[in-house]
């Protein structure tokens, strides 16, 4: 009874734990709650709640916090004049900027025009502001990930928000890191910025921060362990999949990169459809008032996925602030709701206050743009919002394409005279079936892409964008081929195309594709593994390029000798064929790193391959795997990959040394095991958990003969490690270089305290642990070339 006393009251708020409630606060008693948590785990007689890997309870946390600016100064400054303007409300004006309306955005706010308070427009999406003229198509988050440069996610960022306050958005609904891509088949893993939390939490960050110094709201999504799509949503079957994890696994893997996101001034988060430990994520007390609002001190407005809410009065109380498309559950009867007592007026004025202080904190107030969207049948003046955004996206094209096989040198090309190029991916269009262009069509135009479409630049659903136009591989290809007056054969149709034997090198183009509402079946397809065999069957210079949506198994060919080199060219937006020619002819050497494991078989990522599929009328997903997804699975398995997480190869090679730990120790003493509990928290949780406690050097050197970059990543192996923590686990990159040969650079990582803490569910804090933390620098999570350590005692 005492492991589960404990570990029931870890998962309980601090707050919790007084003797006395506060008014209108509900207080489990740890017996009642024991009763509801093992109802909720059935758990097995006579088994112990330590050995339970998750809970599937989500404990009460009342009321709502007020936001009162207290994180900083600015927020300070926008909430004092949110609060005066909410005070010359009425309780139906602020109902009416709580709910969406019906109008030219995705999402449009109530407005109140007496008091000079706009409609906010929101509009998809995470990679380009989607269903628009004049706008560009960016790479996909999970494409942006693979250059492990934060540099260009920070300018990926600016560029988006650029375009989005051109045409008058007040709210961008990305970033993403919810999926967080806990499912290897997960539908919308390409969406967010890879399976690791580190990597995922500094895209996260710098690219909140880049759409918010332009002067839009920023909307990290889906907040949380939105993970498959699969009965994401309740269905005439039944309500929607209860994602239940443990409160260590929580913090540690799924709340992390939304914490960067908030550490740079996030204005507002998107709660997700499904249900989280049996509770709907937008009415989820304990995700909402108790970690985003309490510990994570979240300043923003909280709005609703769409038609995500699943209640009135409770996801009021629960900490909701905005519905969306429409009224919902709230409009009238949310009026209603407070007039009889069921909202306190307080918390719908905070609702209001949440809203207008962030259009205060990114100083909308002030000659922001009317809205410019429009319908493909609307006749108006074309708003250009493009600036010189196409030399970002195919930087970043060629930055986050990732070479994974490359022998004898056969890339870079050396000047080729006679290419072929064979596969639906390479051009625009592919066979004679194919009536209309995939592009230019409305959100339902993006369900229904299969693999033999033609290329693919990005994915399917809401996160998708609308490129103005498409440079396909097939058409920079040519463009380089003509310079060099080279011939050039293609076939984007056969699946055993016709051989050409005097060909310098034959390029096989293929893809995965995947989309919001669906998950995706397999990581392969035969059509297309059949198609490299046979061409790889006659052409001993054979190279593969897929563009992907994420993992995609590879050994059906991948050993094959005539294979000689294959790109993971990602979702790279609408500049393609431009990066990966320059990757191809070495006009860019390639620095891009797997943001997730390949696999030698599906089978290996075990009972990760599938999201949970279940007819049951309250399905269940139990994240029994807690802390071990992806590379740390296969670690902790001793299990081979084809490629690991953070592998990629370059056309030089470079050579790490000189590795030097220190542990930054604060007067009198070092750090204490516990953040001090006194120190009001800032937005992104408690500010000593982003004081820099160690750092790691080590120097990098370019061995090779042409010039180059390298993604040099630290990985950490927290006290405890092997046993209930990751054996190592990603806590730091530096993309070190351009470097010409023989030139040297030190790479510096600082570790903050967050990095190097656990999440205690006793103590209800990130926790310093006492010992030994083993330190390891290397080009990936398996290429490990230095190794140290250092104690906290």
């Amino acid at each position: 009874m005492n492991v589960l006393r404990s570990a029931l009251y870890g998962m309980l708020p601090r707050s919790r734990r007084e003797s006395r409630a506060e008014p209108g606060q509900a207080v489990l008693s740890t017996k009642t709650a024991a009763a509801l948590l093992c109802a909720a785990c059935s758990l097995p007689a006579g088994l112990e709640l330590s050995e339970v890997p998750y809970y599937g309870l989500s404990p009460p946390v009342y009321p709502s916090p007020l936001g009162n600016g207290s994180t900083d100064a600015r927020w300070a400054s926008a909430y004092g004049r949110a609060r005066d303007l909410v005070s010359r409300m009425t309780v139906e004006e602020k109902a009416n900027v709580t709910r969406g309306w019906p109008g030219i955005c995705v999402g449009n706010t109530g407005d109140v025009p007496r008091l000079g308070i706009p409609s906010l427009c929101f509009a998809d999406g995470p990679a380009g502001l989607r269903g628009q003229e004049f706008v560009s198509a960016f790479p996909a988050g999970i494409h942006v990930a693979a250059t492990f440069d934060r540099d260009l996610m920070l300018e990926y960022g600016r560029a988006i928000g650029r375009e989005f306050r051109g045409r008058g958005v007040n709210v961008a609904l990305g970033p993403v890191a919810g999926p967080l891509g806990r499912v290897a088949r997960g539908g919308r893993n390409w969406e967010g910025l890879s399976n690791d939390p580190y990597l995922a939490g500094v895209g996260m960050g710098a690219i909140t921060r880049g759409i918010q110094e332009a002067g839009v709201i920023a909307t990290p999504k889906h907040w949380l362990l939105n993970e498959q799509e699969f009965r994401r949503r309740r269905t005439p079957l039944g309500e929607a999949i209860s994602a239940n994890v443990d409160d260590r696994t929580l913090h540690e893997l799924y709340v992390f990169p939304f914490m960067d996101a908030l550490r740079e001034g996030a204005g507002a988060v998107m709660c997700s459809y499904q249900r989280a430990n049996h509770s709907y994520a937008c009415q989820n007390s304990k995700l909402l008032n108790g970690i985003l609002k309490t510990e994570l001190g979240f300043e923003g407005f909280v709005v609703s996925d769409w038609d995500a809410q699943m209640s009135g009065v409770a996801s009021a109380n629960a900490g909701l602030d905005l519905v969306m498309p429409n009224a919902g559950f709230w409009g009238a009867e949310l009026v209603q709701a407070v007039r009889n007592g069921s909202v306190s007026e307080e918390r719908l004025g905070d609702m209001a206050a949440r809203i207008l202080a962030s259009w205060y904190y990114l100083h909308q107030e002030n000659d922001y743009p009317p809205p410019a969207i429009y319908t493909n049948m609307q006749k108006h003046f074309p708003v250009d919002v493009q600036a010189d955004h196409a030399k970002l996206i195919e930087e970043i094209g060629a930055a986050g394409t990732v070479l994974v096989k490359n022998i004898n040198n056969t890339l870079p090309f050396k000047k080729p005279r006679f290419l072929c190029v064979y596969g639906y991916d390479a051009t625009v269009k592919a066979g004679p079936w194919q009536n209309r262009d995939r592009y230019g069509g409305g959100y339902e135009d993006n369900f229904g892409w299969n693999t033999l479409n033609g290329t693919l630049i990005t994915a399917g659903g809401s996160g998708g964008n609308s490129p103005p136009y498409v440079v396909s591989p097939f058409q920079a290809l040519q463009e380089r081929l003509s310079k060099d007056r080279g011939i050039l054969r293609w076939d984007f149709y056969s699946e055993n195309p016709t051989p050409y034997v005097n060909a310098d090198a034959c390029l096989v183009f293929i893809n995965a594709y995947a989309s919001e509402s669906f998950d995706r079946t397999s990581l392969t397809d035969d059509f297309s593994d059949r198609l490299v065999l046979n061409v790889a069957s006659w052409c001993a210079n054979t190279i593969v390029v897929v563009h992907s949506a994420g993992i995609r198994t590879v050994d059906a060919w991948i050993t094959h000798p005539n294979v000689t080199a294959t790109l993971f060219a990602g979702l790279p937006g609408q500049e393609s064929g431009h990066a990966l020619a320059a990757v191809l002819y070495g006009d860019v050497n390639p620095s891009g790193r797997l943001p997730y494991t390949v696999a030698r078989a599906e089978a290996d990522y075990g009972a990760l391959l599938n999201s949970s599929v279940s007819a049951a009328r309250f399905p269940e997903a139990n994240f029994t795997e807690r802390l071990w997804i992806d590379y740390r699975a296969f670690d902790r398995d001793a299990l081979a990959p084809r490629f690991e997480f953070g592998f990629g190869l370059s056309y030089t090679s470079f050579a790490y040394a000189g590795l030097a730990v220190s542990l930054l120790r604060r007067a009198p003493a070092a750090p204490a095991e516990f953040p001090d509990q006194s120190v009001p928290v800032v937005q992104g949780g408690h500010p000593a958990l982003w004081e820099v406690v160690a750092v790691v050097r080590c120097t990098v050197t370019n061995t090779g003969a042409v010039e180059g970059a390298e993604v040099a990543q630290l990985y950490v192996g927290v006290p405890g490690a092997g046993e209930d923590s990751p054996v190592r686990q990603l806590r730091g990159f530096v993309k070190v270089g351009p470097l010409v040969p023989g030139q040297a650079r030190e790479a510096v990582f600082e570790l903050t305290r967050r990095d190097l803490s656990v999440w205690d569910v006793v103590a209800q804090q990130w926790r310093l642990r006492r010992g030994r933390y083993a330190v390891w620098v290397g080009a990936s999570s398996r290429d490990l070339r230095l190794a140290g350590d250092f104690v906290i005692e």
